[in-house]
């Protein structure tokens, strides 16, 4: 039976707490800009002192600042402050200007480092068997006590058999959204409409005559029904990832880039208000799984913290994994420093295809 890691809070019993400060907090001078000396926020659970008390901030968010308002502590983006709002000063994580930075909350175990050992990174070489098996039991937990949020490049829409297991995930409740872009979705609705993705078919992998046109003749057919709910409803689409996500109610957010074609019309133009639709579904997410979108990985990694603060006030760890066959995209996201961040180098089509195998789907 999975069981999440207790949180252990600092005790702020000890005299380096009781001794600090209050943290100070500074009118921002203008909106979107933060004062001099602002504190920027990171991954981990962070306390601020104020009026003697240690509260914590129970949204952080990395290369945020943290505002008082109406007695909490409330993390925003700097293009979100506003003239006047009161952001916290100090540049020190150790209480020293009342601020206290905690990283260890979960008190994961630490591997025993040698001097010269093999094999300390996560490569293609690396064994994941162990990393699927925790997956397994991590998912049936999510599925009924928490959020599963899953941030998807295109190379699923690629293959007839990741598609369908995309497809079980969703319909038997491990997913709760996803975060894509325009071609995730565009070449899994060609693959529903045409059985092909970018012209190639989607089981033999063989192009097939204008298959170049198929993408733009989907997107165009799209938007000639006004929505992607209409296209289902009216081409008889009855497959896929993003059939599935209209069928169980599955939000998705799809953020635009420069380079899209058409897009579809849910698409999401401009680039802020990508990213805040990302911020309302990772707000409350317990388990990211990113899976071959090196951007949105990123993206999405800077805007989700090692923790969550559930609603009777218990803080839990939030779990991370990146997918991807590239070594680069996987460690550069384990880069960012987070405890709960697991990379798995294998190719996604194959990941999802065990996962549904795992799950007994």
């Amino acid at each position: 039976m999975f069981q999440l890691r207790p949180y252990f809070p600092p005790d702020f019993s000890e005299q380096r707490f009781h001794n600090a400060p209050d943290a100070v907090c500074v009118p921002a001078p203008f909106d979107g800009v933060a004062p001099e000396h602002y504190h920027a926020m990171s991954i981990f659970p962070e306390y601020f002192k104020v009026n003697g008390q240690w509260l914590l901030a129970e949204e952080s968010r990395m290369d945020c600042v943290a505002v008082y308002e109406n007695g909490r502590i409330i993390v925003r983006e700097f293009r979100l402050l506003r003239k006047g709002d009161l952001v916290f000063t100090g540049r020190t994580e150790d209480a020293t200007d009342g601020i206290y930075v905690h990283p260890n909350g979960f008190r994961e175990e630490e591997k025993e480092k040698e001097t010269f050992a093999f094999r300390q990174n996560r490569s293609r070489e690396t064994a994941f068997s162990r990393d699927y098996d925790e997956l397994y039991d991590l998912l049936r937990h999510e599925r009924d006590h928490g959020k599963i949020v899953w941030v998807m490049g295109p190379a699923f829409a690629f293959d007839h058999d990741a598609r369908a297991a995309m497809a079980k995930l969703i319909e038997n409740g491990y997913v709760h959204a996803i975060l894509a872009g325009n071609a995730l979705a565009t070449h899994d609705l060609e693959a529903a409409y045409l059985k092909t993705a970018l012209g190639q078919d989607i089981y033999t992998q063989r192009s097939v005559p204008n298959g170049h046109y198929h993408h733009l003749d989907t997107i165009n057919r799209v938007r000639y029904h006004g929505s992607i709910a209409n296209f289902i409803q009216n081409e008889n689409i009855h497959d896929g990832i993003i059939y599935s996500c209209e069928k169980c109610g599955v939000p998705y957010v799809l953020g635009g880039s420069i380079r899209d074609d058409g897009p579809l019309p849910p698409v999401y133009g401009d680039v802020y208000a990508a990213q805040n639709a990302m911020r309302d579904q990772i707000r409350s997410a317990t388990t990211v799984i990113s899976m071959a979108t090196m951007l949105h990985t990123i993206a999405t990694g800077n805007m989700t913290p090692s923790f969550r603060v559930l609603p009777d006030g218990t803080v839990r760890q939030v779990y991370f994994y990146c997918v991807d066959v590239s070594e680069f995209v996987v460690n550069k996201l384990a880069d960012r420093g987070s405890l709960s961040a697991r990379g798995i180098v294998t190719n996604v089509q194959d990941f999802v295809v065990n996962l549904q195998k795992g799950l007994g789907l």
